[in-house]
């Protein structure tokens, strides 16, 4: 008996943690054999070029990196 894993297409979360290193991912990578791996940041370009190869879909949220303040806002006045 074979167990597959459903592709997801739901946004990802802080709890999906990258298949690499364990940080919080934010790429998806649907592969056409089936099946997913998640990617962090830094591991998603790393490996991006095979990715591309092998992905049947890929979502990507990266951009949610810029959208992050490097630093809480100052709230003392």
């Amino acid at each position: 008996m074979t167990t597959a894993v459903a592709p997801s297409t739901a946004a990802l979360s802080a709890a999906d943690r990258c298949d690499r290193c364990g940080a919080q991912a934010y790429l998806r990578v649907e592969l056409q054999s089936g099946g997913e791996l998640l990617f962090c940041a830094h591991h998603a370009r790393e490996h991006g070029d095979k990715l591309k190869e092998i992905a049947a879909h890929v979502i990507d949220e990266t951009h949610k990196l810029s959208n992050t303040p490097a630093t809480a806002p100052d709230t003392e006045q």
